[in-house]
């Protein structure tokens, strides 16, 4: 069947403004992405406690003495008394500090998760389990207790003199460690107007920021206080403030894109960046310098009958070998497969990838905000 020229025209317009309209703007990124509620925030909890279980890689005392202080105090809170001038020499325990993230809105019940770090000289911390460790914040109030089985990102095994290791033995995290005993008051259910920070100060996004919340929920409803914090009119209720900030949070912001971020972690050589971050073209010379040692026996035989004795000493050699070097040139992407394409051209080890994306940020060529956990 043949169609009008007209009524074909008419049909392909239609489906290119349907694709228009289902296809998002471009850079844009919705206001919780970039703003947080001022006020309602993390908050750090800090404490000391044991670890114990562990094979034979805990702390020497000998060396660190508040590690059999601390076990002398604990087992007398439980009962049992150490005779004084008792020598403990044990190994499967270690001193730790303990610490976390308590989240905004959180109540006493709720877990969250923790990570523990040797604090003296244990070889590592794989198999321990921490004992129960009262969490403070910074007015010196317990707002979590502590405890169970630390999950560390590693391995190691040394015989004989030798050791071998992968990634870090000293520090682990446990999932849902923490559970929450004293809840944090918020400005949130406060009966006054809210504001949000920006994550990052910027005027053009300050006030895009504005205009869109005024377009969309109501005239005068937002107010730039200057180019990180905007003031809400917010309602009184606390169920109607919810309904308003996730209306408010959901507003897609045009012209504007989600915080570049690199998170590295140090622990396990991990990099992970969001599809915001840009590089500018950049050159980067890269080498790796290894010093080997190796010690060969050498055997010194008298001459017969000279009454001399036999004797074996060892050569050491020491070869230092530098390797690349080379100066690679990056070509700046604007795409997260185009940055990712571009660092790969190293040919580094994720080790080396964290001193190279700060050097780059420290050189200017990357546009992301670095983060080590």
């Amino acid at each position: 069947m043949n169609r009008h020229p007209f009524t074909a025209a008419c049909l392909r317009l239609a489906v290119a403004l349907l694709c228009a309209f289902l296809v998002p703007a471009a850079q844009a990124a919705r206001v919780k992405d970039l703003a947080n509620v001022q006020g309602v925030r993390n908050n750090q909890l800090v404490g000391y406690g044991l670890v114990v279980g562990l094979d034979g890689t805990g702390d020497q005392t000998t060396q660190t003495p508040f590690t059999t202080q601390s076990l002398m105090s604990m087992l007398s809170n439980l009962g049992i008394n150490v005779p004084p001038g008792t020598r403990l020499q044990l190994k499967n325990v270690a001193a730790v500090m303990v610490t976390a993230m308590l989240p905004p809105f959180s109540q006493p019940g709720q877990q969250v998760d923790v990570t523990v770090s040797s604090m003296g000289n244990a070889k590592s911390l794989r198999g321990g389990t921490l004992l129960l460790t009262p969490l403070k914040g910074l007015d010196g109030q317990v707002y979590a207790m502590a405890q169970g089985s630390v999950s560390v990102g590693g391995a190691g095994a040394s015989a004989a003199g030798s050791r071998a290791q992968i990634n870090h033995l000293s520090a682990g995290r446990i999932p849902a460690g923490a559970t929450v005993e004293r809840d944090v008051p918020t400005p949130f259910s406060d009966d006054g107007a809210l504001r949000l920070e920006l994550t990052t100060a910027d005027f053009s996004t300050a006030r895009a920021m504005v205009e869109t919340i005024n377009r969309r929920i109501g005239p005068g409803t937002a107010t730039a206080l200057d180019g990180r914090v905007i003031e809400l009119r917010a309602p009184s209720s606390p169920d109607a403030r919810v309904a308003f900030m996730a209306q408010v949070e959901d507003l897609e912001v045009a012209g504007s894109r989600a915080p570049a971020r690199v998170v590295i972690n140090a622990r396990t050589g991990s990099v992970v960046m969001n599809q915001s971050v840009r590089l500018a073209p950049v050159a980067v010379a890269h080498g790796n310098l290894s010093v080997t040692v190796s010690a060969a026996p050498v055997v010194s035989q008298p001459a017969p009958f000279s009454g001399g004795q036999t004797v074996v000493t060892e050569r050491a050699d020491i070869e230092i070998k530098q390797s690349g070097g080379a100066i690679v040139h990056l070509d700046g992407g604007a795409q997260l497969a185009e940055v990712v394409k571009a660092l790969n051209l190293l040919g580094a080890t994720p080790q080396d990838l964290i001193s190279i994306l700060q050097a780059l940020k420290t050189a200017g060529a990357l546009t992301a905000e670095l983060e080590i956990i």
